[in-house]
């Protein structure tokens, strides 16, 4: 079955069934690498991109369930919000193996599109389903704090 995608702008063809988790037709049609497997529940948010300017968990969301175009970490050099992120993400050495990072830059780009000056409380929240296993949280905020103040 082919379905049509529309992934950071650009439109794609993926042949697979229309159970196929989202996240396996970005790795393995349309040549997205940012959004990760990890736990495949949900819960972990390695997986997270945005559609439609909410986050999703692309592992459990069905190809078939997408409608409207899916921007991923990819996209950073044409977002501001997620250049200012990657930046300051960057500048506060918020990666520590990195295999959370896109998926708690995703999430960060949806706070900061809707709130422009949030609280740490706020920024917490908004990660909150975004687990680190390297506990790099404290760089993490920082660095969300970071791309607030270049993005004033």
């Amino acid at each position: 079955m082919a379905i049509q995608l529309q992934v950071n702008g650009k439109s794609h063809s993926v042949d697979t069934e229309a159970q196929t988790p989202l996240l396996y037709a970005l790795r393995n049609d349309c040549d997205i690498n940012s959004a990760k497997y990890g736990c495949g529940a949900g819960q972990c948010g390695a997986c997270t991109v945005v559609v439609n300017g909410n986050p999703i968990r692309s592992c459990i969301t069905p190809v078939s369930a997408i409608s409207g175009n899916v921007t991923t970490l990819e996209n950073y050099q044409n977002d501001p919000v997620l250049n200012a992120l990657n930046k300051a993400f960057i500048t506060e050495q918020a990666a520590q193996c990195g295999f959370c990072i896109a998926g708690m830059m995703m999430s960060a780009k949806v706070l900061l599109d809707k709130n422009k000056n949030p609280s740490d409380t706020q920024i917490k929240s908004a990660l909150n389903g975004n687990l680190c296993r390297c506990g790099t949280y404290s760089r993490i905020l920082k660095a969300v704090k970071l791309a607030v103040k270049e993005l004033a």
